[in-house]
């Protein structure tokens, strides 16, 4: 008997549903990931493709077709420190743990189109064959991307090289765009984040005779009206937020504060505005520390990148894919897929879920048809020239 397109069409989205309500009851952090990891490895195992383990938690699955370049697809694994609150027959079995950011659905598309890859190459896809790829195809599971990057370590690994890839594709989930669009921006899509601290030392004396003492959360409040004014100055020139949202002080209501501790955000999408910025955090933070008589220490973390889509590949994907939509302005989130862009070209999705229900949050889900849209993406991403 005969497949029609509606019982394939059936048959994906029962796939994909399977896959991303299998790995949402197992959500695991960071890069400690042994049942995600082994039922990745369970499906890739049974395809025509070479499993390997490029870095520490991460897979890759392989496809051979004796072309001289290689194509590559990637998806994270680890979930997020949140506790479920969807009441889904499906949620999280690990307590404190959940897939609160789209992974799981992002590892089902990457399942789905390895295992359409593989029956394209046996010749169980009408019309098509393995002559269909102009490239080999790989396949990248990271682990880490929402706490130290493990984009970073697959890149450091070699694969890319050992295997001649020229070209790598990811989607991310997002709430904010209806349900099954696929968009994406050329040029800066989402932000580097640097985390901020500012710490400030003074000296403690009793509010009765406060000018012995050198306020150390007047000058933590001084630095804070003043940085907002300073992001409104910058953001003139370029997209960036600077905010913080953390603030620890003191010890008892009627005396000076010795020590004040500052933790907040940097999001940029050029380095340049990275350079700026800091140079004028640290001197709104000095002058702020010489007007109540403190010393202050500022940090900034390295963070990711910003996720910069490649001019070129972008034209390629616009003509792949003739109902991409566009994201008017960058994204002042960051993703760790910054780093293969710094590696090689790339270009990063966004795939609407259309529930406005925000990343990270205890209620996050969305409907598994939304996949079908990414799947279809990477398949005619996997054929482009």
């Amino acid at each position: 008997m005969t497949m029609t397109n509606q019982d394939a069409d059936r048959s994906t989205l029962d796939e994909l549903t399977r896959y991303r309500r299998d790995l949402h009851r197992i959500p695991e952090l960071d890069d400690d990931l042994p049942e995600t990891l082994a039922y990745v490895r369970g499906v890739l195992e049974g395809l025509s493709c070479e499993v390997s383990a490029p870095c520490h938690s991460a897979l890759a699955a392989y496809f051979d077709l004796g072309r001289a370049h290689t194509v590559a697809i990637r998806s994270d694994m680890d979930a997020l420190p949140v506790t479920e609150a969807t009441d889904l027959p499906f949620a999280s079995g690990h307590a404190g743990c959940m897939h609160a950011c789209g992974h799981d659905g992002h590892m089902a598309m990457a399942l789905a189109a390895a295992t359409w890859v593989d029956r394209v190459i046996a010749g169980a896809v009408p019309g098509m064959s393995a002559a269909s790829f102009p490239r080999n195809i790989l396949f990248v599971f990271q682990p880490a991307e929402e706490t130290t990057g493990g984009a970073a370590r697959v890149c450091a690994s070699g694969i890319f090289e050992q295997t001649a890839t020229e070209r790598i594709f990811g989607f991310h989930l997002w709430p904010d765009l209806p349900a099954g669009e696929v968009a994406s921006r050329p040029g800066a899509l989402l932000a580097r984040s640097s985390e901020t601290t500012l710490a400030f030392h003074g000296r403690s004396s009793h509010i009765a005779k406060w000018r012995e003492g050198r306020d150390a959360l007047g000058a933590a409040a001084r630095f804070v009206v003043g940085s907002k004014w300073l992001s409104r100055r910058l953001e003139q020139d370029e997209p960036m937020a600077l905010r913080f949202g953390k603030l620890e002080a003191g010890t008892v209501r009627n005396a000076v504060a010795a020590e004040a501790r500052l933790e907040g955000s940097l999001r940029v999408f050029s380095e340049e505005m990275f350079n700026r910025a800091r140079r004028e955090v640290c001197d709104l933070a000095q002058t702020a520390a010489d007007e109540e008589g403190v010393t202050v220490e500022v940090n900034f973390s390295e963070g990711y990148p910003p996720v910069v889509n490649n001019d070129e590949l972008y034209k390629v994907v616009e003509r792949t894919l003739p109902g991409l939509g566009r994201i008017p302005e960058p994204l002042l989130i960051a993703e760790d897929f910054a780093f293969y862009q710094q590696h090689l070209p790339g270009v990063f999705l966004l795939l609407g879920t259309g529930t406005g229900i925000p990343l990270h949050a205890d209620t996050f889900t969305f409907d598994e048809r939304v996949l079908t849209s990414g799947l279809a993406a990477y398949q005619r991403l996997l054929q482009a020239d």
